[in-house]
């Protein structure tokens, strides 16, 4: 398979259609997804493993990704490239969930949120680490051009 037949199964399309599909930006299907990340700084519990498994077994689109930090990344100078998240972060976890019908949006960010409450005490603390580029409106958002960091970070 080439880079670009699999650009175009991962979006959804049969491998069979014209690439041209993809100068339209359409998609096949609508669907929808929230996603959370955590660091974790200290060894999860087994306990705490076998519940974060059992939510995750709550929702057939759930997904975990578990990203390993630590190696050679600490050796790298904060000053050469800015990565806070570098020195004691064991790993990082994205939480991800989707589904296709608007009407379990509330059902699925409900989960989302108490699986979320459910890891506080086994991931990064004061404050609770999150990646940057995930881009979770529940850890602030800026209503215009003019919001401050303080204004967007109310709630976190």
């Amino acid at each position: 398979m080439s880079w670009i037949q699999s650009v175009m199964y991962f979006a959804g399309f049969p491998i069979s259609e014209s690439l041209e599909v993809l100068l339209k930006r359409t998609h096949p299907f609508r669907s929808f997804f929230k996603a959370k990340s955590d660091y974790v700084t200290q060894h999860i519990s087994q306990a705490g493993l076998e519940g974060l498994w059992q939510r995750l077994l709550e929702v057939e689109t759930s997904q975990l990704i578990l990203t390993p930090y630590g190696g050679r990344m600490s050796e790298i100078s904060d000053s050469e490239t800015p990565f806070p998240h570098r020195n004691g972060s064991i790993f990082a976890i994205q939480y991800l969930v989707t589904w296709d019908d608007d009407k379990e949006t509330e059902k699925h960010i409900s989960w989302m949120r108490r699986g979320n409450a459910y890891m506080a005490p086994y991931v990064s603390k004061s404050p609770r680490a999150a990646y940057l580029n995930y881009r979770d409106l529940d850890l602030g958002r800026n209503h215009d051009a003019n919001t401050s960091y303080a204004q967007a970070s109310i709630g976190v």
